[in-house]
């Protein structure tokens, strides 16, 4: 649940720390206080974008900070195979906007926005003031009754996906079948010639690299010879000025002396490695060199022979296995092309077998959807009677669409009859704002049940309702809350008084700043704002009596 939401520097909030509870927490407060700015606030916390005037104008950044209590091992779980962390059986978001730019991060690690959407979509579930909207999108009808479905379907869905992919995949070849038969014969040719030129270069893997080390060598023989004669006259020249005979006479000067003092014996040791690895060099450079030959002739055909392969790489690959992988690939272009009859009425059977078989498994998930649709009704009709429909019928809706999806085949669409003795009819064309906001209602609490999100907020969804209508919506509410956190801002009283915990939000102005602030009630002073949503401007004793009434009913439930 959400334990904690800390505000700071956004819109009229300078600074705010508020803890919510268990059960049903409910926001109220005057027109224009700020409600919305709370909501909003979460939003933003969880991804939504922030415009530059939310943040206050003393202020150069804004932050908002959400604190999570995991209850559900099932949620725990499903964190953790995103990679969060939630051993201490809490994750936190925050969000720092500075400068038109935002960090977002989850448990001190920064986040993208869409793996944030996977991870918050565990946690909470936000029901704004339109979102009842929605419902007036029939495409998103077939949403909601999968989401009610659920493992239900999954399976059927996964088989679905796979045949959709195959099916685009098989008719994605068959147009490739697209051409006359001039065009193919232009085709063909042209790939032929590029197959040509790749087979007569008789290519070997690993030939390019053994003949740039070759040509390097070849083409640098000269240089390397007069380089290692020179290196061996300096070695091995004339008695006075090659480096072995210099060595070779410090030897014996120092071997006539090292007797008569012991710390010439380590410099007479160093002088014969030194004697000994000079002979070794000069050894190696005369062996070098007896090996290096120029050859010219060698060396034009390296050149020749690279330039082949050079050329093929700038046509068909960076690397030999390239070349060769384009060659198999036109290869078998070819081939389709040359049995080209064959081949396509080949790719209109397979074409023809894929649409076959994804209307099957599209068949079967339908026949999976309508058996849900029907415990799917039957709970829609139970959550809207309880929600003050009288006598309401609810139906879903299906046909065929005339192109497949990814998702199946089928056009779902909400039918609703709201008075007795009507016929069921499109509920996009039928229910009313406030009918909307109560459908909407009763299926977020169906949905409740199904998943694991542990908070719901609510903001103003109570609009176009009153009376005994209010009421019921109350209860349903109070109802959802033994099971999940709600969060609720509202205006009415018949939902307010309902409150495990009361927060007021106001307006006030303090040094000249006018700011919002959120703060816990008590019984009293919330059985006082109880009063002021019932009575208005003057708050009379009954008033306050009925504000009792309605909070100690509210225990009740």
């Amino acid at each position: 649940m959400l334990l904690n939401v800390n505000v700071k520097n956004l819109a009229l909030i300078k600074e705010q720390d508020i803890y919510f509870k268990d059960g049903m927490n409910i926001l109220t407060g005057e027109t224009g206080a700020g409600k919305s700015i709370i909501i909003g606030s979460i939003n933003i916390a969880l991804g939504q974008k922030v415009n530059k005037e939310m943040i206050r104008n003393d202020s150069e950044s804004a932050g908002v900070e959400l604190v999570f209590q995991i209850e559900s091992e099932d949620t725990a779980r499903l964190l953790r195979e995103q990679g969060i962390d939630v051993n201490e059986g809490q994750v936190i978001i925050s969000r720092k906007i500075i400068n038109g730019r935002s960090i977002t991060k989850v448990n001190g690690d920064t986040i993208a926005a869409g793996k944030l959407r996977n991870i918050t979509g565990l946690l909470i579930d936000i029901h704004g003031q339109h979102d009842h909207q929605s419902l007036l999108n029939v495409d998103k009808h077939i949403e909601i009754l999968d989401d009610y479905a659920g493992n239900d379907i999954s399976k059927e869905k996964k088989k679905v996906s796979e045949a959709y992919r195959k099916y685009i995949e098989a008719k994605r070849k068959l147009e490739e079948f697209d051409m006359d038969e001039e065009a193919r014969i232009r085709q063909l040719e042209f790939l032929r010639f590029e197959i040509d030129e790749i087979i007569s270069a008789n290519l070997k893997e690993g030939e390019d690299d053994a003949l740039e080390e070759e040509y390097k060598k070849a083409s640098n023989s000269q240089k390397i010879i007069e380089a290692l004669q020179s290196v061996s006259y300096m070695l091995e020249g004339d008695a006075d000025a090659g480096v072995v005979s210099n060595i070779g006479m410090m030897v014996k000067e120092i071997g006539t002396i090292v007797s008569y003092d012991k710390r010439l014996e380590n410099i007479y040791s160093q002088l014969l490695e030194i004697e000994s690895l000079c002979n070794d060099v000069g050894r190696d450079i005369n062996s070098v060199a007896q090996d290096s030959t120029f050859d010219p002739e060698r060396t034009n055909e390296l050149e020749e022979r690279l330039s082949v392969i050079n050329h093929l790489k700038q046509k068909y690959g960076n690397s030999i296995q390239d070349i060769k992988d384009y060659c198999d690939k036109k290869s078998k272009e070819a081939e389709i092309l040359e049995n080209y009859d064959s081949e396509k009425k080949e790719a209109e059977k397979n074409l023809d077998e894929c649409i076959q078989h994804l209307q099957k498994v599209c068949d079967a998930l339908t026949d999976k959807r309508k058996k849900s649709a029907l415990q799917f009704e039957k709970r829609v009709i139970k959550t809207l009677e309880e929600l003050n429909f009288l006598q309401v019928k609810f139906e879903v809706d299906f046909k065929k669409n005339d192109r497949f999806t990814a998702n199946g085949n089928d056009r779902v669409e909400f039918m609703i009859s709201t008075n007795p003795g009507e016929p069921v009819r499109q509920l996009a064309k039928v229910a009313s704002g406030g009918e909307l906001s109560r459908i909407m209602l009763g299926i977020k609490t169906i949905m409740a049940e199904k998943d694991h999100i542990e908070t719901l907020i609510f903001d103003e969804i109570d609009t176009g309702i009153s009376g005994r209508t209010a009421q019921k919506v109350a209860e349903q509410m109070k109802m959802l809350s033994k099971t999940h956190q709600i969060i609720c801002i509202t205006h009415l009283p018949q939902i307010a008084s309902m409150a495990d915990c009361h927060f007021k939000i106001e307006k006030k102005v303090h040094n000249r700043e006018t700011e919002t602030n959120i703060y816990e009630l008590d019984y009293d002073k919330s059985v006082d704002e109880l009063a002021r949503m019932l009575g208005g401007v003057e708050i009379t004793d009954a008033v306050l009596e009925n504000a009792k009434e309605m909070k100690k009913l509210a225990s009740e439930k």
